[in-house]
Order: structure tokens, then sequence, then C-alpha cells
């Protein structure tokens, strides 16, 4: 577990102690609150509304293929039965990404730095990186793999192909972030994320589901070690590693330089982080009971090949369609923010900085040469899920930890209520994936 660390952090955290105390920043001065024509400050809600951002791009990681995947599976195979698992993840994840969030605004610095400069033993830091980063490439794996099928479902593009274009397209998503700003990224992925809801809720619209399976499906329960794998592939899918350390790193850029006071801005935060997992969340939820309604029982939908020409067949090509494009553009926004999590993990974690053509091609390796061996895309991108799911705990538990003590946060630090549902969460997570390999073991 991470040592204590000094009790002001380097450089983020005086300058926001300053700023608390700074009633006004002069105009156009980097990280100034935007004024209208005549030189007035914006309203507060108008100032809140601005400050949005970080968290819609963070909950990119819970709009993944991985996520379409193991939800359509879920619901093609057990009907409504994980309804429950998949609004469980949505909750833990609202709180961890709030954590992720806060930690970057008080110290200025990411979930990586702060473990980085607290885990004092260079073995022990490498070997943490090494865990952190296969995570990543797990996450690569689901993401390229899923742009790869929405290429070939929309224009027949072979998967190697496809995958090497998903991998190109996200890297010129981040240079947007490195030359024109954060705001900007987030604009563009913020786009991205309403292409994705767009196309994976309006079979949803057109074919409703069952308001009594729905509600039966809140209700929680297992039926076999299968639908626990499911159940592991979901957590994996919503509450992803990735975002944990990403999401710190956001905030830390986005608001770096932000006179502000850290509370209002965590205020917006909390806005933020709700807004972000309702619209998660919902499509989650939405892509599950799509294929409840319409694809249990139907042969071949246990992958999303399979999926797209049973909706084609039984919805219609406009919804099937549309199903492409959200996975496509969830292909692209995710990769672009697991590749920015990556590279932030590299350098927190090892000090160490390499260009992001090297990291693209580095963690786009494992997804291409499974494409290129012909492995099952579908299963390849529930798998990963499930090696996500053993990430989370590595990341959450020095999360909560961190977030916990005073001498960090100072009075910014967890109540004692936010640590027990922290730890509570991270007790479930561990307890899943453990009864997870027993059941497999057993098979």
């Amino acid at each position: 577990m991470p040592k204590a660390v000094p009790s002001v952090p380097k450089s983020g955290e005086a300058t926001r102690r300053i700023r608390g105390a700074v009633a006004s920043h002069a105009p156009g001065a980097p990280g100034a609150t935007p004024t209208r024509a005549g030189g007035r400050a914006p309203s507060p809600s108008r100032r809140r509304v601005w400050m949005l951002g970080p968290a819609l791009v963070a909950g990119v990681a819970y709009l993944d293929p991985g996520n379409v995947a193991s939800n359509m599976t879920a619901g093609a195979k057990y009907g409504y039965l994980l309804v429950w698992v998949v609004v469980l993840a949505n909750l833990i994840a609202w709180l961890v990404q709030y954590l992720s969030a806060k930690l970057g605004l008080v110290t200025g610095r990411s979930l990586p730095e702060v473990l980085g400069q607290s885990i004092r033993r260079p073995w022990a830091r490498r070997t943490y990186w090494l865990q952190a980063e296969l995570v990543a490439m797990a996450t690569d794996v689901a993401e390229v793999i899923g742009g790869a099928i929405a290429l070939q479902l929309l224009f027949g593009l072979p998967l190697v192909w496809g995958g090497a274009v998903t991998a190109l397209v996200s890297l010129g998503l981040l240079v947007v972030q490195t030359r024109h700003g954060a705001r900007t990224f987030e604009f563009v992925i913020i786009g991205l994320v309403a292409v994705i809801a767009v196309g994976f809720v309006a079979g949803v619209f057109v074919a409703p589901p069952s308001a009594a399976g729905v509600a039966g499906g809140l209700v929680p329960r297992f039926e076999g070690s299968g639908s626990l794998l499911l159940a592991a592939s979901i957590l994996g899918a919503t509450v992803m590693p990735h975002a944990i350390y990403a999401h710190s790193a956001l905030t830390r850029d986005r608001f770096g330089a932000d006179p502000t006071p850290i509370p209002r801005l965590l205020r917006a935060t909390r806005w933020d982080v709700s807004i972000s997992m309702l619209i998660a969340g919902a499509v989650n939820v939405a892509i599950l009971l799509l294929a409840a309604a319409n694809l249990a029982g139907v042969a071949g939908t246990d992958t999303l090949a399979g999926a797209y020409a049973a909706l084609h067949d039984d919805l219609g090509p406009v919804v099937a369609t549309l199903f492409a494009v959200g996975l496509l553009a969830s292909g692209l926004a995710s990769t672009s923010v697991g590749a920015y999590a990556g590279a932030e993990i590299m350098h927190g974690l090892l000090c160490t900085r390499i260009p992001l053509l090297v990291r693209r091609l580095v963690s786009i390796i494992p997804a291409l040469l499974l494409l290129g061996l012909d492995a099952d895309p579908t299963q390849a991108l529930v798998l990963s899920q499930v090696v996500l799911s053993f990430g989370i705990p590595f990341a959450l538990i020095p999360l909560v930890v961190l977030t916990s003590r005073g001498t960090l946060l100072g009075r910014f630090r967890n109540r004692v209520t936010t640590t027990v549902l922290g730890a509570a969460a991270s007790l479930a997570l561990v307890v899943l994936n453990g009864m997870l390999v027993l059941l497999l073991a057993a098979e």
C-alpha cells in the first residue's frame, strides 16, 4: 500500500491555496474566468456549464466496445437477468470517478503521479506499472477490435485494416489534444459521445423492452458461472482502471491554472460526473435491454456481427446501421482516451515520457496480433473486460486510501461515509473476482 506523502504537494496545492483567496483574475490570463463582451463575468450557472467536460471525456471509457460486447452478450444469453449489475457498476463508477477527479483538483497531480512519488522502492513501482500497462493494453484490445468490427460491418473492411485505421484516427484525436488544448479535445469527444448515444439507444425506442422484465432484472442474482463471468465482464467494462487514472489527469490539465476556489470546482465536478455517469448508465442499460428484448434466443447473437445481422433482420437496416455507427464512434473515442491514460500511467509511475506515436504503436500491437490470428473478436472483447476487472483493485484501493488522507488532501479528504463506501466497493469487486476464478477453475 502506498506510503504517506508530504503534506503539501510540489506545485498544485500551493497554487490552489493561493487561488482560493483570490477574488478576481485578470481577463485573458491563462485560466481566467471567461467574461462577456461588456467585461462582466458570466452568471454562476453559465460558469458551471463551462466547467463541465473532463468527466464526459473520462466517461467514454464506460461506453467503449467492451461495454457493448459485454452488455449485448448478457442480454442475448440471459435476458434481463443482469440489469442490476449494470446499474450497480455505474453507481460504483460515480463514486470512483468523483474521487479521481477530486485527487487531481486538490493536489494538482494525477493518481499515477501520486503513486509514483509514494511507492519508494523502484522494483515495487515498476511492478505496479507493469500490471497497469497490461490493463491499458487490454483496454486497447477492446477498443481497437470494436472499431475494426464496426468498419467491417459498415464498409466491409478487413479486420486487421480496420484496426489500423482505428488506431490512426485515435492518434489524430490525440494530436488535437496536444496542439489545440484540452477544451477542444473535450468538444470532439463529447460529439462522439452524442453519436454513441443515438446509435445505441435508438433501437430501444423502436422495440421497447418489457417493463416487467426490466423490474425483474433489478433483483440481484446469478444463474451459474456463465452469468458470473459476464457480471465480472460488465464490471470490468464499466469501472475501468484506465478511466480512474485518466480522470485525475484530465482535471489536472483542465483546472491547473484556474483561479476558481476548490469548493466551487468540486461542486461543478459532482455535476460533471453525475451527467457523465447518467449518460453512460442509460446507454449501457439500453444496450442490454435492446439485446434482451430482441436478441434473446436468436442464434449467432453472441458476436457483435451476429447481433448486427439480427438487428438488421428484426428491426431494419436503419437501426442496424445506427448500431454500427455507434460502435465505430465508441471505438474511436475510447481508444483515444485509453492512449491518453496509458501515456499518463507511464509518465507518473516511471517518470518518463515517450512520443505519442511510439505509445500508440506499443499498445496497438496486441490488438492487431489478435486480429491477424483470426481470434474470435467478440470473445476477445469480453475476455479483455475480465482482465480489466482484475486490474480494478490496484487502481481503486490506492485511490480510496489516498483521498482519505488529510496529509494529502487536507480538509478536502474523504468523509468517513465516503471511505466506507469506497472500501465496500473495493471489497465487493475483489470478492466477485475471487469467485470468478474459483468457478472457472472448477469447469
